[in-house]
């Protein structure tokens, strides 16, 4: 079986560490990762949500933080302060610099961003094929209003410095209406069996994927099934602050919402959580098939039960 799946970072990382558990021997999985959160910070092209994914399946992710490397240490940073350079708020660890100095590297040799992945996964082996959304540089930025006026900031500095502390107004994906996806993109998309979407967040990992033009319509017209996660448990974001992300987009809070928003033309399937099992009647009128089982990723045998009912209901749907 040919498995694509979308994915951010951390919740994405962590459902795909579960269902490489749960494929048979000789299945093949895909993914297609969210560069939207990219950065160039100290003059390194830095990809968190690819490397949350190659660090997580290849064993070398901090897993109580869930991004980042484990064992690390500080010294760059430390030293990168006592100059005065910034920023401070974004960590990067001493491990962690060296794959953003080798990415950085390659990318200025000529590579382009999928073969410099693919190189850093021939270290990592984690198991899936791991493909960026594009080649182009496309940068999520917040449109916020502040002390200092409205503006727009990078995803990140949204995210990490200010902790979404402020409204986000509008979310901006930068560059992705001129990007094109990078190559085996839509060839993976084509060749699927099934094609999950991950309970990433649905508007600046997912829904930056699919900004890019000619990967909705891909998965859209994919003779795969298309079958998703709520990222959404309980009215309240399993982790980080996509009701802030949510919101800006018009979207409420809840796992019916984030299914419509998503829409029919898109998914075929949409798990929820067993709290919001009263979603799923609204989800199957808005023509999406919808079962309510736990959602919780609290270990990999809870997620790879997860992978493997978002598998079955995909199985149902193809029929």
């Amino acid at each position: 079986m040919r498995i694509v799946a979308l994915a951010g970072g951390i919740g994405g990382a962590r459902f795909l560490r579960g269902l490489k558990e749960a494929v048979a021997p000789g299945d093949e999985i895909t993914v297609i990762g969210n560069t939207g959160d990219d950065i160039h910070l100290f003059g390194l092209k830095v990809c968190p949500d690819l490397d949350t994914v190659m660090y997580t399946l290849g064993g070398g992710i901090h897993e109580d933080q869930g991004w980042g490397r484990a064992d690390e240490t500080w010294s760059v940073k430390e030293e990168m302060k006592a100059y005065g350079v910034g920023p401070e708020w974004f960590g990067l660890g001493d491990r962690d610099f060296a794959t953003h100095i080798v990415r950085t590297q390659m990318i200025s040799a000529g590579y382009p961003l999928s073969a410099v992945t693919e190189a850093l996964c021939d270290r990592w082996q984690p198991g899936v094929r791991l493909i960026p959304m594009s080649d182009d540089r496309v940068e999520t930025h917040v449109r916020i209003t502040d002390g200092q006026g409205t503006r727009a900031v990078h995803f990140q500095e949204y995210w990490v410095r200010l902790h979404a502390a402020v409204d986000a107004e509008a979310i901006i994906p930068v560059g992705a209406d001129t990007a094109k996806p990078a190559p085996g993109v839509l060839e993976a998309v084509a060749a699927a069996d099934v094609i999950l979407l991950p309970p990433s967040n649905p508007v600046v990992s997912i829904g930056t994927v699919l900004a890019v033009p000619g990967i909705r319509q891909a998965v859209a017209s994919a003779a795969a099934p298309v079958v998703g996660l709520s990222p959404i448990v309980g009215g309240a974001p399993v982790r980080g602050m996509a009701d802030k992300v949510l919101a800006a987009v018009g979207v409420d809070t809840t796992a019916e919402a984030v299914a419509r928003y998503y829409g029919a033309d898109l998914l075929d399937g949409w798990l929820v959580d067993t709290s919001d099992a009263d979603a799923v009647q609204g989800v199957e009128e808005a023509g999406i098939r919808c079962r309510a089982v736990p959602l919780m990723m609290t270990d990999v045998p809870a997620t790879a039960a997860m992978a493997r009912t978002a598998l079955e209901l995909a199985a149902e749907v193809r029929g």
